[in-house]
């Protein structure tokens, strides 16, 4: 897998924003894994902050979007939303701690 294709779909969910927390998924450390296959499918293992996210659905599909809108080489984004292991704010990076307030 392409090391620089992998950093630009990190560049484009950097600009996905959890809408409650104003924060993109990255920093929130919402995303766990990132694969691409040799037909350059994306698979994006990903959590949210509460099981009772009411924002899942958007999120996830402007996860989808923000890969297939802005990278050529992607034809196919699935998005697997899993629970285990549980989000924690020890996930965060230290820039979205510093923008809430969270202190460790």
């Amino acid at each position: 897998m392409s090391n620089e294709l992998k950093d630009k779909i990190f560049e484009e969910l950097e600009l996905v924003i959890d809408p409650e927390l104003g924060i993109d998924v990255v920093n929130l450390g919402l995303v766990y894994e990132v694969n691409i296959n040799e037909e350059n499918d994306v698979h994006v293992v990903m959590t949210m902050t509460s099981m009772g996210c009411p924002m899942a659905g958007q999120i996830v599909s402007n996860v989808k979007s923000a890969i297939l809108d802005n990278i050529e080489e992607i034809s196919k984004v699935e998005v697997d939303v899993v629970w285990s292991p549980p989000w924690t704010k020890d996930k965060m990076s230290r820039y979205a701690q510093l923008a809430l307030g969270i202190h460790r």
